[in-house]
Parts: C-alpha cells; structure tokens; sequence
C-alpha cells in the first residue's frame, strides 16, 4: 500500500494512467476486489476508487483511521495497514445512495453540470449499466454526453426511480473515470410534480413535453372554426391581446440567418396560434415551475414539441420560439417535428432532399431566434441524417437516444445466454400489440422470425432488420418488469446478470454503435 499512502496527498489531477493502476493492483491485493483503474481517484487526504465484488459494485476508500472510524456510511469491511511508519484504513463500502452522496462531495466531476450550446447527445440508459460504454462512445470527440436520461414514461415502464436513475449513472461515471463534465435529463415532463422529482436529486436539463396541449385538429379547421378558436384563445394568459398578437406578425417579413424569410397570412398565422397556443401556454407555466423548484441552482430547459400528428411547420416553429421569448422563456435546445419519419430504432424515413431543405430552415430560426440547439428525438439510428444536422446547425444540436442501448444490450445476451434471448424473443410476441400503443412504428410481426426458426449463432440478426429492431424496442417495460407467480421477474435479473458478468463485451457492444452516432457529431474531427 505504499503507492496508495503517497497518492493520498497527491492532487488528483497529478494522477496519470499509470499511477493509477499501480494503485488499483495495490488495492486489489489488499482488499481481494477487482479495481476499475480509471476510477483511482485522490481528494481531501483520501483514495477513492470503484471495485467489482462478484456482480456487486463496492466503493473503495483509503484514509486516515480516526476518519475511517468516523465513517458511518454502510461498509462490507475495514482494514488498517502499516505503510512508512504510518497506518491508514481501508473502507470497502456498498455502493448505497449516502455512499454516492459523500463521493459527489469529494469529487465535483461526478456531479453533472449545465452544458450550454455545446455539442451534446443524450444517451438514455433503462438498464442502469451501460454508462462506461456510452462514454467510451463519446471518448475524444467533443461531444459531450447526458448520461442520466430517462423520461417519465420510462421510469414508469422500467420502475425506476429518478434517484436510481442519477445514481445509477454517477456510478458509471466514475467507473470510467470521466472528468471532462457530463449532462443530465429529466425527459418529456409533462406536469409540474414531474419537475419537482427529478429536481429533488440533481437533474440539470429539464425537458417540457407540452404535446398534451397541441390542437392537431387545426390544421383541417375551417375558417369559422378558426375564427371563433382564436377569439377563445386565453390571451390574458399570453399578457397580450388579439389585437397586438396579430400586428406584430401580420404584414411582416421576418429576415433568418442564413434561411428564407418567415411571413405569416391570416391563415397560417391562426392555425399556428390554434394548433400550440395551448402548448406555448402549457410551456410557460412548467419554467415558471422550474425557476421556482430550482430556487437559484443553475438549470436548462429543452423544449419538446415533436410528438405531434404532423410536422412542425417553418411558421409554427418561427411562432413558438417568438411567443416563449417574448414571454421569458429561456431555453437551450427545441425538438420540432421533423418532416419524414422518426420511427423508434430504425434509420429515418423519407426524403433526405426534402429534409435537407427544411432542416436548414429549422436551423436558420434557431440561430435567429436563439441561438439554441436543435434537437432530434427519437434519434436512434437515424444515421442518414445525421451529417445533414452536423452540417447545417454547426454544432449547434442535441441527439437524444435511449431504445438503442436497450437493444445492443439485447445483443450481448444473444451472443453469452441463447436460451435467455430466446425467452425474451418469444415473450415479445405476445406483448407487442399492447405495448406498441404509445409508440410510432410500422414493424410488422410476420416479419420477425420465431426463435424455434433460428440457429442460437443467427439469434443477433433480429436486432439487424427493422421489424425485429421495433420489435424488442417497445416491449422493454414489459421485459424489465413481468414476474412469475412467485413474485420473481421472469428477465431482469438474468438479463442484468449476464451483462455484468460480460460487461466489457457490453461496453464495446455500446461503444461501437453509439459512436456510429457521435461521431458524425465530432467537434474534433
């Protein structure tokens, strides 16, 4: 331990590759754990570091032996060693959530932060493993990843806890050693109590879903019909009047950066104010919300407008943007809803002309109005555009995935447990009509082979064909949650179980396919 009593006063920033291991080979010979290098860490006259314990997690912490004694987080073990004269003592800790708290204390870095207009992707994770392979995706390209991602749907779906969430993702975060700041998402909030949890254990981006409130219906509406809907509009709640909304657009060329100039007719402009008028109200009260929750401590706002029956408009995105600005509304990215299709798991649908030509435009009022970020939801591998959105914001774009991991995580267990995967596959087919509801897909069942039709070397090819991707996609909550009679879950643990005990075949599954996506996204290149 006589590496480890020097790193103790040694700064942690002093620590290089080498020194590192060192300490980990010294850690794992007293305390019999296998030692993540990476995590090797020095703060406050203390070693820190993150260990494999079977298929538990343990935190490792070298310190003075009045402080040991001090501490009273939950421990598996103590050891004291005499070093140079010296003791110090050896605190192998369990990785509960007072644990993390004292090790975010310690180390800022693994607390995540508010990342601006950098170029970033949101990379979700429903299994609460797959953390290091996500940022070994990011490794080296500038793109800074949000590793603590999940919706509100999908903590529902994979009951989890926004704190299981956070933590799940520190944990990683310090595993790998990532020093260089990270994001952190609180997805598709739709109410003000969805704030308020997520605000409770540190997320820094807060995403508004107002889809809720989006009339769709507007866009058939006859002219009566719209009339009579804009003199129901609650203006006062927009601190403005009929009157006033429409001169400030009517009449008007509104000049882009580097796009076609917006102009609003009677027409366009009511439908617009119809369709998210609710949305843009909805929007300003879940900030309002977030200003008061958030009570000074710093925080982003994405705003979500994507889940919607048609796309979002030029006009419609010109309208949204001006009235949130104007009503004091800050925020740092926007997801419209892109022309083409954004099916769950699969490359975009559509054409790449078309969307070319109408991103640009998305792009231009971003950088008008903002600037701010576009954002692209449901953006799993939908590798045909993402040079066009590297391309035409410069940078300044958010990618959010999440289902993609879910089904790379699918693909290590196809490979390690056949018999596993084939339950999983078999499972999905009877959930797939009730749980493909709430999601946008066109997979088609007669397409995905049975598991009795394939050799357990052929099991990974599902996860290759769009159907089968959809498939496996949107039965994840069903998959993650179903039990037994006897109260045991029928997947998860076996599904946890078998990427732990092959993680790094996990994290390189990971790594290779979220860096298809990062990439293209390289501030580095």
């Amino acid at each position: 331990m006589n590496t480890v009593k020097t790193v103790m006063e040694t700064s942690d920033a002093a620590l290089d590759d080498g020194l590192r291991q060192r300490v980990a080979d010294e850690l794992h010979a007293a305390g019999g754990l296998r030692v993540y290098a990476a995590s090797v860490s020095s703060a406050d006259g203390k070693v820190l570091a993150l260990a494999r314990d079977g298929r538990a997690r343990r935190l490792l912490a070298v310190m003075d032996p009045s402080c040991a004694a001090a501490c009273h987080l939950p421990s598996v073990a103590r050891k004291d060693f005499v070093c140079g004269g010296s003791t110090i003592g050896l605190l192998i800790l369990e990785t509960s959530s007072s644990a993390l708290d004292w090790l975010r204390q310690l180390l800022p870095w693994t607390v995540p932060t508010v990342q601006g207009l950098a170029t970033s992707a949101g990379l979700g994770d429903r299994l609460g493993l797959a953390t290091p392979g996500h940022l070994r995706a990011a490794a080296g390209t500038g793109v800074v990843p949000f590793v603590a991602q999940q919706s509100i749907r999908e903590m529902t779906r994979t009951q989890r806890t926004a704190r299981q969430v956070m933590d799940d993702a520190t944990w990683g975060v310090f595993e790998a050693g990532w020093r260089t700041g990270f994001g952190s998402d609180a997805d598709h909030l739709k109410q003000p109590a969805d704030i308020d949890t997520c605000s409770a254990v540190g997320f820094t981006m807060y995403t508004i879903d107002p889809g809720d409130h989006v009339c769709s219906r507007a866009d058939t509406m006859s002219a009566s019909e719209l009339t009579a809907a804009m003199a129901r509009a609650a203006w006062g709640e927009f601190e403005t009047s009929q009157v006033a909304f429409k001169a400030r657009y009517l009449g008007r060329a509104f000049r882009l950066d580097g796009g076609d100039p917006v102009r609003f007719d009677e027409d366009t402009l009511a439908r617009a104010m119809v369709k998210y008028g609710g949305a843009i109200r909805h929007t300003v009260r879940m900030y309002r919300h977030l200003e008061r929750a958030r009570s000074g401590r710093p925080f982003e706002l994405e705003v979500s407008i994507d889940e919607t029956a048609t796309p979002t408009t030029v006009a419609e995105h010109y309208l949204i943007a001006a009235e949130l600005k104007r009503l004091g509304v800050r925020w740092v990215s926007l997801a419209p809803r892109f022309v083409g299709e954004f099916e769950k798991g699969i490359d975009y649908k559509g054409d790449l002309t078309v969307f070319r030509r109408s991103f640009a435009q998305h792009a231009a009022i971003a950088r008008t109005l903002g600037p701010y970020k576009l954002s692209l939801h449901s953006g799993s591998d939908k590798f045909s555009v993402y040079p066009i959105a590297a391309e035409l914001t410069g940078g300044l774009v958010h990618l959010k995935t999440a289902g993609t991991s879910y089904l790379e995580a699918l693909r290590v267990v196809a490979r390690k447990d056949p018999a596993l995967f084939r339950r999983i596959l078999d499972f999905t087919f009877e959930r797939f009509e009730t749980d493909r509801a709430s999601y946008h897909i066109s997979a088609r069942l007669s397409a995905v082979p049975r598991p009795s039709q394939l050799a357990d070397g052929d099991l990974e090819t599902v996860l290759d064909g769009n159907d089968g991707r959809q498939l496996l996609h949107v039965t994840f909550g069903s998959i993650l949650t179903s039990k037994s009679p006897n109260g045991e879950y029928l997947f998860r643990d076996a599904f946890r179980a078998c990427l732990i005990d092959h993680e790094d075949e996990h994290y390189d599954v990971l790594s290779h396919h979220l860096g298809g996506h990062v990439l293209p996204f390289s501030r580095r290149r």
